[in-house]
């Protein structure tokens, strides 16, 4: 780094220029944040990345584009940059550098400062644009400048971030929009003309509203109206599924298929009791997402999002109504206030919070019979896994389940303990690992996406005659049905290439060692180990107890990218 006339001017790299014709790969990125066409983006990326190369001779051998990943995850759970970081290792990867086409999409915040160094150490070189070749990573100069384009990328983020909630805050209170979503039960979405937003408007989109459902409205007015006159939450799910009333998962199956859709459940009417939106007022920022550390002891894994409920007072609620009530004002307040004093009357009847006991299976044992976790149980000094189902339930959905279902918790642990610690002892050690990578399921194979791509790109190729010839002046209305034409091929094409299956990628034998060594002496662990710890090892395991009261038998299944499964006989009952 030299300073001339006040200036600061970069030195040349200090790495060994590139032969021609030097093999490069490519890295690229873009995700629903950014709002562009992945191929339209890949495509622009691509061209800026062979600009950089050419005049030095080389060109671009192999190519690693993540789709669909945000930019805050760490390189090592993005899936492409995963497997470039994995090349390196390679000594016969065909490549010896990597060119970026934009390192706002590469690197956020201190990636740059955690990847640069695994480059440096297999020998790699790092290529991008704003340097004009490639990184030096002993010039000073050249890291502050990757640090700063992190930044900025990390401030990009945050500053879409603030936009786009902002705007949405805007269009509740003020518009009543709807802004996304499954509609509440009891209403209908219905299409209210072209999106106000042009580009979407150009696309087809529409803007959409609530309406009454004639059906499914009538129920949400009886669940008012019958706490009103003091009928319980658990009463009221009692009567509906008497009165054989659909659920909500029942009544749209469509948008809940995560849910059995047999039965009304307490919880489900509450949601609907809680619900300000069958007021006719629009409700917007009632749960958030929270971006937190995947790992507290190891930073540089990044964060993972997690979605929680805000507060009523930072509730965003639209100034006038937005779609047809279903409920009064003054009958969802009233429910409101009964709800607050039924909580506050039933508070001083509670039993104390239970001591906290440590479990060894968390989360681990399912009942055969209704394929739940187990919840841990306490009862006269020992420990418990149960199965609780109310009978009401049981009939509604047809499943033979007792009321209760039992199994005591050191019935478990000898057995487990020992199939587990013989399966990792150092004599079994490579026969689990080989059946663990011959049980992997084989690789998904579909249609090639490349046709589907070329497709896309001949549909682009032609919006831009279009346009072109509108500009030249030619007949607006033949051209934009011309366009409107183009844009419904381009998107089945588009629909097509979503559903073209991803193919799981099988892990190789020296991939589940690392994993099973990263685990260390599991017998050892095992033996000495306290309930938490155990709990853990397990855990990291994915460890999964299916137990059938029936036969009083658990299947033990251990998962690292393959399944083993052992049938144990322990004793038990319900």
């Amino acid at each position: 780094m030299t300073i001339s006339d006040g200036r600061l001017a970069l030195d040349p790299p200090k790495a060994a220029p590139i032969a021609r014709k030097a093999s490069f790969a490519f890295y690229g990125r873009v995700s629903t944040e950014d709002n562009q066409d992945p191929e339209s983006s890949r495509g622009w990326q691509m061209t800026r990345a062979s600009a950089l190369i050419e005049p030095s001779g080389g060109e671009i051998t192999h190519e690693f584009f993540d789709i669909g990943e945000s930019r805050s995850l760490p390189w090592q759970r993005r899936d492409q940059a995963r497997l470039l970081l994995a090349e390196l290792r390679n000594p016969l990867r065909g490549f010896n550098a990597v060119v970026i086409g934009e390192p706002h999409r590469a690197f956020y915040g201190n990636q740059f400062g955690l990847t640069m160094p695994v480059f440096s150490h297999f020998g790699v070189q790092l290529w991008v644009p704003e340097l004009g070749g490639a990184v030096d990573p002993d010039n000073e100069a050249h890291e502050l400048v990757m640090s700063v384009y992190g930044g900025m990328s990390k401030g990009e983020r945050n500053r879409i971030r603030v936009r786009v909630r902002t705007a949405m805050a805007a269009q509740t209170e003020l518009e009543g929009r709807f802004l996304g979503g499954r509609p509440p039960y009891g209403y209908d979405l219905i299409d209210l003309g072209p999106h106000p937003n042009p580009s979407k408007a150009a696309k087809g989109q529409q803007l959409r509203g609530l309406v009454r459902n004639p059906a499914t409205s009538a129920v949400v007015e009886r669940i008012f109206a019958l706490y009103l006159a003091e009928y319980g939450i658990h009463a009221i799910a009692e009567m509906l599924n008497a009165d054989g009333v659909p659920c909500p998962s029942a009544a749209d199956p469509a948008r809940n298929p995560h849910r059995s859709g047999l039965a009304w459940a307490k919880s489900a009417v509450r949601v609907i009791l809680t619900n300000p939106r069958y007021t006719g007022f629009q409700v917007w920022n009632k749960q958030r997402s929270d971006d937190i550390l995947l790992d507290v002891d190891d930073v540089a894994l990044g964060n993972t999002s997690i979605v929680r409920w805000n507060p009523k007072e930072k509730w965003v609620m639209s100034k006038t109504p937005s779609h047809e009530g279903l409920v009064s004002l003054d009958t969802f307040e009233g429910v409101q206030d009964l709800m607050q004093v039924h909580s506050r009357t039933g508070t001083p009847h509670q039993r104390p919070h239970p001591t906290r006991h440590s479990y060894v299976f968390p989360s681990c044992v399912i009942c055969s019979l209704c394929d739940r976790r187990m919840q841990g149980h306490y009862a006269h000094g020992v420990k418990y896994y149960r199965c609780r189902y109310a009978k009401q339930y049981a009939k509604i959905n047809k499943v033979d389940h007792p009321g209760n279902v039992y199994i005591r918790e050191d019935t478990l642990v000898e057995p487990i303990d020992t199939w587990l610690a013989s399966a990792f002892s150092p004599t079994n050690i490579n026969n689990t690992i080989n059946a663990m990578a011959e049980s992997q399921p084989e690789e998904v194979t579909g249609p090639e996406p490349e046709p589907i791509r070329q497709a896309l790109r001949d549909c682009d190729a032609k919006l831009d005659r279009y346009r072109a010839a509108l500009e030249a002046g030619a007949d607006p209305v033949v051209v934009t049905d011309w366009i409107t034409e183009v844009q419904a091929e381009r998107a089945m094409h588009q629909r097509l290439l979503a559903e073209v299956p991803q193919t799981p990628r099988r892990l190789t034998h020296e991939e589940i060692s690392q994993i099973v060594n990263a685990l260390g002496d599991i017998a050892a662990v095992l033996r000495r180990a306290h309930p938490d710890d155990k709990a853990e090892v397990y855990q990291q395991l994915n460890l999964r107890l299916n137990y059938d009261p029936e036969t009083t038998t658990v299947r033990a299944d251990v998962n690292l990218g393959a399944d083993r499964r052992q049938v144990v006989g322990v004793r038990g009952g319900t």
